[in-house]
């Protein structure tokens, strides 16, 4: 399951350097993850300051 980032994004940009595929980019407004890259390794919920990355439910 892909991780998700929720609005509680505050666009810091912290996550995008933590994912190893590079999964993580800027959308419309927040960072955003591709589901078609993610490899749910959780990385980029460490490099989160707010905790706005959790797994997709």
């Amino acid at each position: 399951m892909a991780r998700v980032i929720s609005d509680a994004c505050i666009c810091c940009g912290s996550c995008e350097g933590t994912c190893p595929v590079g999964a993580i980019s800027m959308g419309d407004g927040q960072f955003v993850v591709d589901e078609n890259m993610c490899i749910d390794c959780g990385a980029c919920e460490g490099g989160c300051p707010v905790g706005a990355i959790s797994e997709n439910a």
